[in-house]
């Protein structure tokens, strides 16, 4: 039944599956196009080196050159030139989200893992805003989209990006950049490589870049100092030696460390109704000129009057070491210890009046301290005709959190005057005596997490053309997370006790309303109450592939493929509560179990790999079929996160991916096509964790995932010559397009963006040689304004009238030019 469904997923199965008479016909008239021909790719999308045209799984390979030529340098920008990706950054840069055909996982919540891991070097990221930053030397990086859960483990349910660094050289090699551009941008960067002895060999790199921000801030009378936001300032450094003592052994080792003190993000009003009571113009009330109420976001003006600022500090060290017990079995262990924090300040509500707030003193953090222990046998047999590997794998996370939300000044006459109408002084809470400046909540997170897998992945040549890879992978996931609640300036006990004098006084249905309103997760102090609240989860799962792949003829290899892939549950690191009502009277306590189910993922695949006219083209596809059961969304409903299981998401499309080098010497293209239908299928409020919440997801069931374009495509084309005497012209053009796509999750229209191409460009000349190089680029060259994510303002929305809610937006980066200058020694 899959299968069926497989199929009718993309009018391009056949045509996958009848590709190769016309691939070897195609080879006849390859040696009229010249004999230029794309070199061999080689990837480890199955942890041993093969040929990208060998592995039966869909891979986007990015050369270290294509990035540089492009101008990639974190996996954000990578985007650009890989169809079906799609990376975003919300309330600060450490909140990073990678999708794969449109899925993903929102990253403003630690407790969520990520459903697209991130491997550098042989080593996994615990979440994808850890891995966020200057990536330096790369030799490539490989996307692998659909789950991976077999060689790389829980939480890759959506894909893998894994990123391989340049590593150390037996030849002395030297180079460095400067770079300077609009906005007061800076950068440099340098790097040596060489032997230190005959068998140790070394690499250094090192970089810092520097921008005044492209947002302007209005401050208001608070505290910020600073008139601009996001803004880069950053330093990183790393670290390499390879020992090769033997032809038989090699140690690689690896240390880095960067940081970071910038100032990031303020939203800006992207939606604001336009009702006499809106809360916007509430704001404006309490302080005049606090934000924008005319909904025109791309002015880029933000308000602020706290400040944002952001102090990232990452730093590890990872030791690779390879043997070769017999000429035919090799053994591998990847040893790292990570640490990874950040301390970010917030003005919260993204306004210039003094709402609420988190202080960027250093008290407000986040921290991930990881090691890990990963050792691979793999080896051949069976004269060569079988593959084999084995492992296991060990990864002990410790992630520390001080959540800390504190009311401003002007939160009361807001909040309470205006929002609810002024009826808490009807009962007595006045001002000064609930909500005052300085209180709110100071929540700590300790989550001790433990993974032990043991895996294996086999090929097997049934005959010299056909092949069979079975995978299978058990993970045991231990969680254990002890929370600290903390709550002065509460509200919500004193509201309880009124609700009955506020009933008789303005009616039942305002009472409920008001006390809803002073009863939100922070102004509860019954969280108080549950101490030191200690929770744990156990998980055991199986995850595993089958695939099974035919060689038509050396230009040709079509494949069948299921995969199973698994992401951990967890604990929502953000407050959660019930309601209860006896005898009419509500009752707003704390839920003492913020726990959500993992995650699984079937996953069905018909693909090809192709080359053509000589080698000269590469031509990849696959159509897809992928059921998600238990996708975990988390969503900002404007006071809180919540994380909810959905019951069914289903992805189904086409993937296309090609490499061409045109009988035109010097001229190299690359890109791709991606299709995806990701939809959640219906549900109903009993479905959920909790039903109170449907409310807020309504508009999901049937929809299109957030973030999920249906189309996305790739294009990068370079072009080099030589020209006068002992030059060198480069050139090259990357795009990016994507269709429609909604960018909130709870899918409130304000929040869509609409169909869009983004183009990168840059053109540079230098020596023939390469020793040096000027450059000049643009990124969005054509100054695009599009939206990165769409989210309700904090305080002030009514789920049930948009005439008087406020949504915001994090926008994506404007136009940046500037000039490159680079040196090779």
């Amino acid at each position: 039944m899959r299968i069926q469904k497989l199929l009718r997923s993309a009018a391009l199965a056949p045509v996958l599956l009848a590709v190769g008479a016309a691939a070897a016909q195609a080879q006849e008239a390859g040696s009229e196009t010249g004999d230029r021909a794309v070199e061999e790719i080689v990837v480890t999308a199955q942890k041993r080196e093969q040929s990208l045209q060998d592995v039966p799984i869909v891979v986007t390979s990015v050369s270290g050159e294509l990035m540089r030529d492009a101008g990639v340098r974190d996996i954000r920008e990578l985007t650009v030139l890989t169809p079906g990706l799609t990376v975003t950054s919300t309330s600060n840069e450490t909140y990073v989200t990678a999708r794969v055909r449109g899925v993903g996982t929102v990253g403003d919540n630690p407790g969520l893992e990520s459903s697209v891991g991130i491997v550098i070097d042989g080593v996994y990221r615990p979440r994808n805003g850890v891995s966020f930053g200057d990536l330096g030397e790369v030799t490539r990086i490989e996307v692998l989209k659909g789950p991976q859960g077999t060689l790389f483990g829980k939480n890759t349910s959506a894909g893998v990006i894994n990123i391989i660094t340049a590593g150390p050289t037996r030849d002395l090699t030297a180079e460095s950049e400067a770079t300077v551009g609009n906005h007061g941008q800076f950068g440099f960067t340098g790097a040596i490589s060489g032997p230190i002895t005959e068998t140790l060999s070394g690499r250094l790199f090192a970089g810092a870049r520097a921008r005044e921000g492209y947002q302007d801030i209005v401050t208001g009378q608070g505290p910020r100092g600073s008139t601009d936001d996001n803004n880069q300032n950053f330093y990183t450094t790393r670290g390499q030696l390879l020992w090769e003592p033997s032809e038989d052994l090699s140690v690689r080792v690896i240390g880095d460390y960067t940081k970071r003190d910038e100032d990031c993000c303020v939203g800006t009003q992207l939606f604001v109704g336009q009702a006499p009571n809106s809360r916007g113009n509430f704001v404006n009330a309490v302080r005049p000129g606090s934000l924008d109420l005319t909904n025109t976001p791309f002015d880029r003006v933000g308000y602020a009057n706290r400040s944002t600022a952001q102090r990232v500090e990452d730093k590890g060290l990872s030791a690779e070491v390879n043997y070769d017990l017999t000429p035919d079995v090799q053994v591998t262990s990847i040893t790292a210890v990570r640490d990874w924090r950040a301390e970010t300040g917030q003005d919260a509500d993204f306004t210039a009046a003094d709402l609420v707030y988190r202080p960027a003193d250093g008290s407000n953090y986040i921290e991930f301290t990881q090691f890990s222990q990963e050792l691979r046998l793999a080896g051949q047999a069976v004269d060569n005709r079988l593959n084999w590997l084995v492992g296991g794998f060990f990864s002990k996370e410790d992630l520390n959190s001080r959540s800390i939300l504190r009311f401003g000044a002007d939160y009361y006459p807001y909040f309470a005057g205006r929002v609810l109408s002024g009826a808490p002084s009807l009962i007595g809470l006045t001002q000064g005596t609930i909500l005052q400046a300085g209180t709110g909540t100071d929540d700590r997170y300790n989550q001790d997490g433990k993974t032990f897998a043991v895996f294996t992945n086999n090929s097997f040549a049934i005959t010299d053309a056909l092949e069979l890879t079975l995978g299978l992978r058990w993970t045991r996931d231990e969680k254990e997370v002890v929370t600290d609640y903390n709550t002065t300036g509460a509200s919500c006990d004193q509201a309880e006790a009124a609700f009955g004098a506020l009933a008789r006084v303005a009616g039942a249905a305002t009472a409920t309303s008001v006390v809803g309103g002073l009863c939100l997760n922070g102004q509860n102090n019954d969280f108080d109450d549950l101490g030191l609240l200690v929770q744990e989860r156990t998980e055991e799962e199986w995850s595993g592939t089958a695939k099974l792949s035919y060689r038509w003829s050396p230009d040709v290899m079509t494949y069948a493929s299921y995969s199973r892939g698994y992401k951990a549950g967890g604990f929502n690191l953000d407050r959660e509560q019930q309601i209860v009502v006896a005898g009419g009277l509500p009752n707003f306590t704390a839920d003492p179990d913020t726990s959500f189910k993992g995650e699984f993922v079937d996953s069905y695949e018909l693909g090809a790999k192709t080359s053509w006219f000589g080698n000269s083209l590469l031509l990849n596809g696959a159509v897809f079929y992928q059921e998600f059961k238990d996708f975990q969304l988390n969503t900002f409903v404007g006071t809180a996160f919540v994380v909810e299981t959905i019951p069914e998401v289903i992805s189904r499309g086409v993937d296309l991916d090609f490499i061409y080098v045109p009988p035109v010497e010097g001229l190299t293209f690359q890109g791709g096509v991606t299709y995806a239908e990701t939809e959640i299928q219906p549900f109903t409020a009993s479905d959920l964790i909790n039903p109170t919440r449907f409310n807020s997801l309504r508009r999901l069931p049937g929809a299109q995932l957030s973030f999920a374009p249906r189309w996305s495509g790739s294009l990068a084309g370079t072009y080099e010559r030589d020209v006068l005497d002992g030059l060198k012209l480069k050139t090259n053009v990357s795009a990016k397009y994507t269709s429609r796509y909604n960018t909130g999750s709870d899918l409130h229209p304000s929040k869509v963006q609409d169909e869009m191409v983004l183009v990168n460009a840059r053109v540079g000349l230098g020596a023939q040689d390469e020793s040096w190089t000027v450059e000049l680029w643009a990124n969005n060259l054509f100054d695009k304004d599009y939206l990165q994510v769409g989210f309700n303002g904090p305080y002030q929305v009514d789920e049930n009238n948009d005439a008087v809610s406020v949504y915001n937006a994090f926008l994506g980066a404007p136009r940046t030019v500037g000039a490159t200058l680079r040196f090779k020694y």
